[in-house]
């Protein structure tokens, strides 16, 4: 009982987090006086749970730093650099940068001492930025104001003699790779237009997208494991056994046995959907949209995965308690009619659970990560229905039960085939965790590989030449093992020169990201790249094509997944360097603009001081979005033929998005 309570509070304050939403990184400033005329000034970052936020101390080249700017320092001079004081940072090895970086999670302190040269003229302005990034994507180092001024300072402070010169001259520009300049514009634009907000329009477009596919795909999936689950050892005896129980009570009267019959089926149905129904219920769809990508929460699939292949190998049963059984069997027999034939479906439900039980678990882990209300329930439905059909089937037809297959050893070999299904899907959600905390374990080639001797062993078990409990020995090998067999080893052999770096498109969704294996035969980069928004729209409207927007970081990790993994197969580089305008812009850029320019952003004045500010604010302004990878398909007056993209490593997912926003341009 204490388990199942911890388990519920575990679940009920991941959803309330979610629930109520807050600023990723928020910030406090204070000056602390440290004597003999020094000050520091004290940044104090909290940081939203499931987050992390850069160390300032990285190497360079790698993500961007938690870094301080003075845009004035009057009657005082800095000393030392900025850095973070009291809590260390985690210190780990990312495999996207090469380098050992260390992050913060939950909270972080950083100070940047001052000398204080002249009390009454003493005046600091400037601003902190920080990037923060989750295991899908990462905010924008937006500038955080801070300004004190005499009145600030604690009144123990005394002045001293300046050990330097403190002069703050305005810092040139540094960015030499874009021309701002209307001469270097192909053909003139409308730059207001091109930043009028469209965050409405892309609501339309999201809108109308729906999630139809991702429902009918839970449904067929559904339908499959629920066939599946009808050749274990559990279910496939309680058809003839169920089918002649009501061909027989009901004996003169057949249509009677065949409505029971159809009873029952839906009376199953409706307990599969209705648990599906109460997993909703329970965890609301926000929570189940944030399962996908919490670290905590894929450990937990992978484990329940892994026990239930296990059980299907054969290492032990998962069983209810039999009081439970024998509940259920008093009921149908002290009940009558329709509630008889309900109570009848639950035993079944009940006394199959040992083979359908995993099923069960594995198509509601699935269904829980597509997000939706109705996952759950459609694909209990989907599993359902294909359990049910069998009883109604051979109750309308009863002379087809002599065509059914006697149970035999077939059904165990079937358990342990659905085993070595189950313990390979498993891997995706344990590659999920492993990429979310950097651990790097579950690289892709190690993936492959697990992958690869899990198919070797299965298509020679489908041969006899491996043995588990429960199996008998093979006098011959029949067609379907045979079928069975060559489709497992030839995706064995398949997967194989994904060692060296072969796409596998098929499975790349399922397969950790590209950047995370060590060897590669071929680096594949895009043709050509705009850096600024208005120059490739320019060149855009000059050729006639769409505008692929790219809002991406040096720093953010997900951003280097999406251009080692999606952005680099052969179908998606032939649709953007032939179809589309690329435009790429780093939000993180450091490169100072030619002067700072001054926004009104909710009320507030927010200064725009490097290039990375002007394309924050762009993302922000235009689109109503801040966290990166970012991608939008605009015609040549800024507006969007398609709903935005985000990270997602599925090849096919961004095909369509771009293929959608292609179609919608021409129309």
């Amino acid at each position: 009982m204490n388990f199942k309570r911890t388990i519920t509070s575990l679940f009920l304050l991941f959803v309330l987090s979610q629930a109520f939403p807050q600023e990723v990184i928020s910030w406090k400033f204070s000056l602390q006086d440290r004597g003999n005329g020094e000050v520091e000034l004290v940044a104090d970052a909290t940081i939203q749970q499931g987050w992390h936020m850069y160390d300032s101390a990285l190497p360079d080249n790698g993500p961007y730093p938690t870094s301080i700017s003075f845009d004035e320092i009057n009657g005082a001079e800095t000393i030392g650099d900025f850095q973070a004081t009291g809590k260390q940072a985690t210190v780990k090895y990312d495999p996207v940068f090469e380098m050992n970086i260390g992050t913060f999670d939950n909270s972080a302190r950083f100070i940047q001492r001052l000398r204080v040269i002249d009390k009454e003229s003493f005046r600091i302005a400037g601003d902190v930025r920080a990037q923060a990034c989750d295991d899908r994507s990462c905010t924008p180092p937006i500038p955080n104001e801070f300004s004190f001024g005499p009145a600030d300072l604690p009144a123990t402070v005394t002045a001293v003699a300046p050990a330097a010169a403190s002069v703050i001259t305005p810092a040139e520009p540094t960015d030499t790779s874009v021309d701002y300049s209307p001469a270097a514009m192909p053909v003139e634009v409308d730059k207001e237009q091109l930043w009028t907000p469209v965050i409405e329009e892309l609501k339309v477009l999201g809108s109308s997208h729906g999630d139809k596919s991702s429902l009918w795909s839970i449904f067929l999936k559904g339908l499959l494991w629920g066939f599946a689950a009808l050749l274990t050892p559990c279910v496939w005896p309680m058809i003839p056994i169920t089918v002649s129980f009501f061909l027989n009570r009901n004996k003169k009267i057949r249509k009677k046995a065949v409505a029971d019959a159809a009873i029952y089926g839906a009376s199953i149905i409706t307990i599969y959907v209705a648990l599906g129904l109460v997993i909703t219920a329970i965890f609301g769809a926000s929570a189940l949209n944030n399962l996908a990508t919490s670290a905590v929460f894929n450990l937990i699939f992978f484990s329940l995965l892994f026990l239930f292949a296990i059980s299907f190998l054969g290492a032990f049963e998962l069983v209810l308690p039999a009081s439970w059984t024998n509940k259920m069997d008093n009921k149908v027999d002290s009940t009558s009619g329709l509630i008889s034939l309900f109570f009848m479906a639950f035993t079944l439900a009940l006394v199959s659970f040992s083979c359908t039980g995993p099923i069960i678990g594995w198509l509601l882990v699935e269904a829980a990560t597509q997000g939706s209300y109705l996952s759950p329930a459609v694909g209990m439905f989907g599993f359902a229905i294909a359990l049910s059909i069998p009883f109604t089937l051979f109750a309308i037809f009863p002379s087809w039960l002599k065509t059914l297959p006697k149970s035999g050893s077939w059904l165990n070999s079937v358990k342990v085939v659905l085993g070595f299904i189950v313990l390979a899907v498993s891997m995706k959600f344990l590659s999920v965790a492993d990429l979310s905390n950097g651990w790097g374990i579950l690289t892709r080639d190690i993936f492959l590989v697990i992958w690869i001797v899990l198919f070797t062993i299965l298509g020679l078990y489908l041969l006899g030449k491996v043995k588990f409990h429960g199996d008998s020995d093979i006098a011959h090998i029949t067609v379907p093992r045979l079928l069975l067999s060559i489709f497992s080893l030839a995706f064995a052999l398949y997967l194989l020169p994904g060692l060296w770096g072969a796409p596998l498109k098929p499975v790349s969704s399922i397969l950790p990201p590209l950047s995370t294996q060590d060897f590669r035969l071929n680096e594949v980069s895009l043709n050509t790249v705009y850096t600024d928004y208005e120059t490739g729209m320019a060149v855009a409207a000059q050729t006639g094509k769409p505008a692929l927007i790219t809002f991406g970081g040096h720093g953010c990790v997900n951003c280097h997944k999406m251009d080692a993994t999606v952005l680099v197969d052969e179908k998606v580089k032939g649709l953007i360097d032939n179809e589309f305008v690329y435009i790429l812009l780093m939000v993180d850029e450091r490169a100072k603009l030619p002067q700072v320019v001054e926004v009104d952003e909710n009320g507030k004045r927010v200064k725009l001081k490097t290039v990375g500010d002007k394309w924050s604010y762009l993302q922000r302004h235009k689109f109503g979005a801040q966290s990166q990878p970012y991608y939008v398909i605009l015609d040549h007056s800024g507006k969007p033929v398609a709903p935005a993209h985000a990270y997602d490593e599925n090849i096919a997912s961004y095909v369509n998005f771009l293929e959608t926003g292609l179609k919608n341009f021409k129309k």
